[in-house]
């Protein structure tokens, strides 16, 4: 099979396409082809070494998003050979997603919805489960909540709003003029074009914040939490010292740290299924050119996802 690999920290430029043996399958893993692979901003920022090495030294491989099709499995019962399935296994460690055929627990997998295809299903995992976690499992949103989405035109951000809305929330979302109409088409009730408006001006009384951002907009957002409000942040759970001043504040701060919990997977293909959350892919890009998808990666300010097509 082909992998996609690097020998050293860099730029777009260190992957390289290699020749490899296909992995075997443990127990309770499957074998899968993979027809498509999600691509996310954390993967640019492993390739150029701008991040803890959560794989080490190179060489290693990139990726977790995947959608395909099962070719064999070890000792389990959840999937059989012909199977379409989509998931993000085995993060934060090694999952070697960037290659033609993955070895995955069959846990970190569920069936792809049969209204996704396999690019739309690989581009869902990591930012869905990441919000779901953010706004059930931490947020724990409910009907009538008010949450504010901060980046409501990125990957996380896109699908945030759908979830949010899902929950019966009033959903108000943070993004560029340019973005407006996309981050609308995707159900938020408000959008603050945060180039022109400080939001800290525009909204009070959030119950939930979603921080897909960092930096000051992180600290700021303590301003328009109603009193005993939550932030949830995906860039900026490591900060101690943003954690005492939430709680000094009567608020509650929470990092995501996203994990392949097989039961918020089976939440977004409910989703799906219902006809109450999509994906945005900006652009595919066939195997070969995945350096091209990685300056694409780089200059960030996307709208959704990226894919790579196997």
């Amino acid at each position: 099979m082909r992998v996609i690999t690097q020998q050293m920290l860099g730029g777009p430029e260190v992957l390289t396409i290699v020749d490899a043996p296909e992995p075997q399958p443990l127990p309770t893993e499957v074998l899968v082809r993979v027809k498509a692979i999600g691509l996310n901003p954390l993967e640019a920022l492993l390739r150029a070494g701008e991040f803890p090495p959560l794989l080490g030294r190179p060489p290693f491989i990139l990726g977790w998003d995947i959608s395909g099709v099962v070719e064999e499995g070890s000792l389990t019962y959840r999937f059989r050979p012909g199977d379409e399935v989509f998931g993000m296994p085995l993060f934060p460690r090694a999952a070697s997603a960037y290659a033609e055929v993955v070895s995955a627990p069959a846990l970190h997998l569920a069936r792809k919805p049969a209204s996704l295809s396999h690019v739309e299903a690989s581009a869902l995992p990591v930012v869905g489960l990441t919000a779901w976690q953010g706004l059930v499992d931490l947020g724990g949103v409910t009907e009538g909540d008010r949450v504010l989405v901060h980046g409501g035109g990125g990957g996380v951000g896109h699908v945030a709003i759908q979830i949010a809305k899902a929950l019966g929330a009033h959903v108000i979302a943070t993004a560029s003029g340019s973005k407006q109409k996309f981050v609308e088409g995707f159900g938020a009730d408000e959008v603050i074009d945060y180039t022109a408006v400080d939001f800290t001006e525009a909204v009070r009384d959030i119950d939930v914040v979603l921080d897909t951002i960092g930096g000051d907009t992180v600290e700021r957002s303590l301003e328009v939490l109603r009193p005993g409000g939550h932030l949830v942040t995906a860039v900026a759970e490591g900060d101690s010292e943003l954690v005492a001043k939430y709680e000094a504040a009567g608020m509650r701060f929470s990092g995501i740290a996203v994990d392949p919990d097989p039961v918020a997977l089976r939440g977004l293909v409910e989703l799906v299924e219902q006809g109450r959350l999509r994906v945005h892919v900006q652009e595919t890009f066939p195997f070969e050119r995945v350096a091209d998808a990685h300056r694409l990666l780089d200059g960030g300010h996307l709208q959704g996802k990226l894919v790579l097509t196997v």
